[in-house]
C-alpha cells in the first residue's frame, strides 16, 4: 500500500519556522496521489523526502483560518 503513496510539490509558498536539525515548517501547494493540489501546512526534512504529520486545506478552508487568525 505505501508504494502506492505520492505527492508533488508544486509550489512553496513560505518557510514559517526552521529547527536546528535543519527541517522546516512549510506552507505549499501540494498535490496528493495526482489529485488537484491543496495548501499544506507541514515539517519537510532539507531534502524534501521525508515529512511530518500535517494539514492539509482547501482554499477556501485557508480563507477562513485566515479570517480568523486576522481577528486575534
Amino acid at each position: 500500500m505505501a508504494d502506492d503513496f505520492s505527492y508533488t510539490i508544486e509550489q512553496n509558498l513560505g518557510v514559517i519556522a526552521t529547527q536546528k536539525s535543519g527541517w522546516t515548517l512549510e506552507l505549499n501547494l501540494v498535490s496528493w496521489g495526482g489529485r488537484p493540489a491543496k495548501y499544506d501546512l507541514r515539517p519537510w526534512s532539507p531534502d524534501h523526502e521525508k515529512m511530518g504529520k500535517g494539514l492539509t486545506l482547501t482554499k477556501e478552508e485557508l480563507d477562513s483560518l485566515k479570517a480568523l487568525l486576522n481577528n486575534l
